[in-house]
């Protein structure tokens, strides 16, 4: 599978590849050395993904990984579905490594183009603070049941945040 840029040339939209759709306890993930979508794991009875969740393509962050990203939009989509979106912000984040090491995990939330529900929010401060710490506590709660410990530092707005994706897709 070709990937995408991280952002859309001339705008401020990102390129999302959904991997995890909303309500799903399969945790899938692409697999660049095949280039398909792979079950990673099964989460918990009861724990599902609030919002559809993949990654930046052309990204690093500090796990080695591209940058995740959790989409809101009105219905989950498929894994493997291209999806632009706008940034609102993102969770900067620490998390323990299998080694025992510390690294970076950011998680970027951003809002569908094509949302129609949530198409009138525009950055982190629009979004529910009750919907804001379920995501956090969603994320914590995942990597908890995984022996890590996830450790959210700070909140970027919309502006840090893009300057930040950016910067991961230029080093």
């Amino acid at each position: 599978m070709k990937l995408p840029p991280p952002l859309i040339p001339g705008t401020d939209l990102l390129n999302a590849i959904i991997e995890t759709p909303a309500g799903s306890r399969n945790k899938y993930v692409y697999d660049p050395e095949l280039g398909i979508i792979r079950l990673k794991k099964v989460l918990p009875v009861g724990m599902v993904y609030p919002f559809d969740f993949g990654f930046v393509p052309g990204t690093r962050s500090g796990d080695g990984d591209p940058l995740d990203i959790l989409v809101l939009m009105d219905e989950a989509v498929y894994p493997g579905c291209l999806v632009q979106a706008s940034v609102l912000g993102m969770i900067c984040a620490e998390q323990t490594s299998a080694d025992g090491s510390i690294v970076n995990n950011d998680r970027v939330i951003a809002v569908a183009n094509e949302s129609l529900i949530y198409s009138n929010i525009t950055g982190l401060e629009h979004l529910a603070e009750n919907v804001l710490n379920e995501i956090i506590s969603f994320f914590k709660n995942v990597h908890q049941h995984d022996g890590i410990d996830f450790r959210p530092q700070r909140l970027l707005e919309q502006n840090e945040a893009l300057a930040m994706i950016r910067k991961m897709a230029a080093g």
